[in-house]
C-alpha cells in the first residue's frame, strides 16, 4: 500500500508543479516580464515546489536526513540527468546570454556557502536566514540584469488567453495542495518503504524523493529545448538550483536546525560539487553538446553506483 500511496504523491507533486508553472508564466506573460526572467524565477521555482514542500515536511517530522539528501540529490540529479539528458538531445545549442560571465556565479555561490555552513555539523536558523538573503539577491540580479523582451517562444495559446485573476487564482490554490499534500505523502509512505527495505532516510530522500521532485525540472527544460530556447532550460536548472539551496535550506532550517553527518554523507557531497564545478566548465567552454553530456552523465554514473553499492 506504500508503494501505491508514495506513486500517487509524486504524482501529486508533479501535477501540482505544473498547475503552478502555467499559472506563473500566464502572470508573467500578463505583466510583460521577460522571458529569461521567467525561466530563471517563476518556472525554476515552481519546479523546486516539491523539493521544497518535501524537505520541509520532513524537517516538521524530525527527518532532517531525508530533508537535506532531498536537497542535495535534486542539485546533482538537476545538472547530471536533466542538463546530461538536454545537452544529448539537442543538436544545437547556441544560447544568446553569456551564461558564463553572468550566471556562473549563481551555480557556485550556494554551494560554498554550504560546505562552510556545514563543518559545524548543521545548517542552522542563522544559516537559513542568510540563505533565504541570498534568494532576495538572486531575484534583484535578475531582474535588473535581464533586459529582454518576451519572444516567439512561449506558449502561444498562453498568450492568446484572456488574463483572469479569479481563474488564475483558484489554478494556483489546486497547485498548493496538490504540492503540499503530495509532499506530505511522500515523505510518509517513503520512511515507511525504507524501514521496511532496511534502507536508510538518506538514501530515500538521496534517490526516491530527490528523482521524482526533480522530473518537472526534466520536462519542462526538454519542452524549451523543442522549442529551441536554450537560455531558458540552462535557466530552469541554474534557477531550481538556487531555489533548491535558499528557499528548501532556508525554510527548512527555520523549521528545525539541519542536523549532517559529514563524514558518512561526504561522497555524495563531494559529488554535487563536482556537478556545479563540471556545469561551470560548460559555461566556460560554451560545450552545450554531446561532450559536455559525457562529463555530467559520468559523474551520474558515479553518483549511483556509490548509493547501491
Amino acid at each position: 500500500m506504500d508503494y501505491i500511496i508514495f506513486i500517487s504523491a509524486m504524482a501529486a507533486l508533479i501535477y501540482g508543479a505544473d498547475f503552478i508553472i502555467k499559472e506563473s508564466e500566464r502572470i508573467a506573460l500578463h505583466f510583460n516580464i521577460s522571458h529569461f526572467v521567467i525561466g530563471a524565477t517563476l518556472i525554476a521555482f515552481g519546479t523546486s515546489l516539491p523539493e521544497m514542500a518535501a524537505s520541509m515536511m520532513a524537517t516538521s517530522a524530525g527527518k532532517t536526513d531525508m530533508a537535506i539528501a532531498n536537497v542535495i540529490g535534486s542539485v546533482t540529479f538537476n545538472i547530471t540527468l536533466v542538463l546530461g539528458v538536454v545537452f544529448f538531445i539537442s543538436n544545437k545549442m547556441h544560447p544568446k546570454r553569456d551564461l558564463f560571465a553572468k550566471d556562473s556565479a549563481w551555480v557556485v555561490i550556494p554551494v560554498v556557502l554550504f560546505f562552510i555552513m556545514i563543518q559545524d555539523g548543521e545548517i542552522s536558523r542563522f544559516d537559513g536566514v542568510i540563505y533565504l538573503f541570498i534568494m532576495v539577491s538572486y531575484l534583484l540580479f535578475l531582474f535588473s540584469d535581464s533586459k529582454e523582451d518576451l519572444e516567439g517562444e512561449i506558449d502561444e495559446d498562453l498568450v492568446k488567453e484572456k488574463f483572469n485573476w479569479g481563474k488564475s487564482i483558484v489554478l494556483l490554490s489546486i497547485g498548493f495542495i496538490l504540492t503540499i499534500g503530495g509532499a506530505n505523502f511522500v515523505v510518509e509512505s517513503g520512511t515507511n518503504i525504507a524501514r521496511v527495505l532496511g534502507v536508510s532516510e538518506w538514501i530515500i530522500g538521496l534517490f526516491l524523493i530527490a528523482l521524482g521532485t526533480s522530473l518537472p525540472e526534466l520536462v519542462v527544460s526538454l519542452v524549451a529545448v523543442k522549442k529551441g530556447n536554450a537560455e531558458m532550460s540552462i535557466g530552469n536548472i541554474i534557477g531550481s538550483n538556487v531555489a533548491n539551496f535558499s528557499m528548501v535550506f532556508g525554510g527548512s532550517s527555520l523549521i528545525s536546525p539541519l542536523v549532517i553527518d559529514i563524514a558518512k554523507t561526504q561522497f555524495d557531497l563531494l559529488i554535487m560539487a563536482a556537478a556545479s564545478l563540471t556545469l561551470v566548465f560548460i559555461l566556460a567552454n560554451k560545450l552545450y553538446n554531446k561532450a559536455g553530456a559525457i562529463f555530467l552523465l559520468s559523474i551520474l554514473a558515479l553518483f549511483i553506483q556509490n548509493a547501491l553499492a
